[in-house]
């Protein structure tokens, strides 16, 4: 199997794997899967900008600007009411950012956004460990 073969086998076991995880996964963990992606995004486009990658530096910010509103998306502001209207604030400010973190290749708004989205996962990972499902089983 040549290099890009064995690339191309990978790539397609990391979907499958990837696609595995989000069927069995729960509401919250969807979620949790989002900030994961959405911080995994912009620490690959912080390197890629160090390293003055732009181009692919540029996708990852488009990526995780995409992960970012579909976390925009998902509130229920009617079920939520000040907290989802205060996330979707949130959220809309992280986009703006990574907007001007491409334009001017500045590393520092990048991790600035990513500190805000380690901030909300933080809150989201306790709220997964005070709840557990009836059914005895741990929480996702």
């Amino acid at each position: 199997m040549t290099y890009s073969g064995a690339r191309a086998a990978l790539k397609q076991y990391q979907q499958a794997d990837a696609l595995s995880k989000i069927d069995g996964a729960s509401p919250h963990r969807l979620i949790q899967m989002l900030m994961d992606g959405a911080l995994e995004k912009i620490f690959i486009a912080r390197s890629l900008m160090v390293e003055g990658r732009l181009g692919p530096k540029a996708e990852h910010i488009t990526w995780s600007i995409s992960i970012i509103d579909g976390l925009r998306l998902s509130l229920d502001k009617d079920l939520g009411g000040e907290i989802a209207q205060n996330l979707d604030d949130l959220y809309d400010y992280m986009v703006r950012r990574l907007v001007v973190a491409n334009l001017e290749n500045d590393v520092k708004i990048l991790d600035e956004v990513s500190d805000l989205i380690k901030q909300i996962k933080e809150a989201w990972d306790a709220i997964a460990n005070t709840e557990r499902p009836q059914t005895g089983l741990p929480a996702a």
